[in-house]
């Protein structure tokens, strides 16, 4: 029996979902933008490289129901025609994040271990700290 390519395996991975860049945030605000987009289902945000994406799961309208061909393969998008089988989601295995968010739920505890635990360090550091004396 031939060997089946990785072709032959495919279920369309990489037309399944879009990533776009986003803003690296800096504030707390732009933390709670981010917390916003998770709370919207099929979405997560992930760190690679130092850049920050959001990820939206939503299958390309043009993705037959075997998930094995595009019906406008012949027409498909440039950035389609320019992937690569050596970037393809099913020949690299899982993917190494800095960080990845699946809900809001965990970026409100990232952003309070970011944000709460470095004030109330701040604020231990400041009380432990004598002041100065007022100088008659």
């Amino acid at each position: 029996m031939a060997k089946k390519s990785q072709c032959d395996k495919c279920t369309g991975l990489c037309c399944r979902y879009f990533a776009l860049p986003i803003e690296t945030p800096e504030t707390r605000e732009d933390y709670d933008d981010i917390r916003w987009y998770l709370c919207h289902e099929d979405v997560t945000v992930f760190v690679e490289d130092g850049d920050w994406y959001v990820n939206i799961k939503n299958k390309c309208r043009h993705l037959t129901d075997g998930n094995h061909n595009c019906e406008i393969y012949e027409q498909r998008p440039h950035i389609c025609r320019k992937y690569k089988h050596a970037d393809c989601d099913f020949t690299e295995g899982e993917y190494d994040y800095e960080l990845h968010f699946t809900n809001d739920r965990e970026m409100a505890e990232y952003m309070r271990i970011k944000f709460d635990n470095n004030i109330s360090e701040k604020q231990s550091a400041r009380k432990s700290t004598p002041g100065k004396k007022k100088s008659r």
